[in-house]
């Protein structure tokens, strides 16, 4: 899955958003692209599910394309 995360700026957001999501699955793999502002998961958890996870560690995100 990729998300893009448009107010992802730093090394502490990237950190807050993949201990969000290993929170809900502590085997999901987060690879985060500070300079494309994108997040890719490899999870067990649904899409939706992901988005909120990341919406409720406080970003704005939206589904990106491959």
């Amino acid at each position: 899955m990729k998300f893009s995360v448009p107010d992802m700026s730093c090394g502490h957001c990237t950190a807050a958003i993949e201990s969000a999501v290993k929170s809900a699955d502590p085997n999901a793999g987060v690879e985060c692209d500070l300079s494309a502002r994108h997040v890719r998961v490899a999870s067990v958890l649904p899409a939706d599910q992901v988005l909120a996870i990341i919406r409720d560690a406080g970003y704005n995100v939206e589904p990106a394309a491959a």
